[in-house]
C-alpha cells in the first residue's frame, strides 16, 4: 500500500480487517471494499478509542 494506509498488527489473513491512515484526521476503511469510502475521525478521538480499547483488554485479563 503506497497511499499511507496500514493494517492492524492484529490482522491475521487480511480478509476481515480495516486499514487506517493516521494524521490530523484518522481515516478508516474496509480492506476488502477500499472503493466504498472511508470513515473520518479527529486524531484525538481515535487516540481516545485506542486507549479505551487497550484499557478494556487489560481489565479483561486481570
Amino acid at each position: 500500500m503506497t497511499d499511507g494506509f496500514h493494517k492492524s498488527t492484529y490482522s491475521n489473513d487480511g480478509s476481515h480487517c480495516v486499514e487506517v491512515k493516521e494524521g490530523r484526521e484518522t481515516l478508516v476503511r474496509d480492506t476488502q471494499n477500499r472503493d466504498k469510502g472511508t470513515l473520518s475521525f479527529p486524531a484525538s478521538e481515535w487516540t481516545a478509542l485506542l486507549l479505551g480499547a487497550s484499557e478494556d483488554s487489560r481489565g479483561a485479563r486481570g
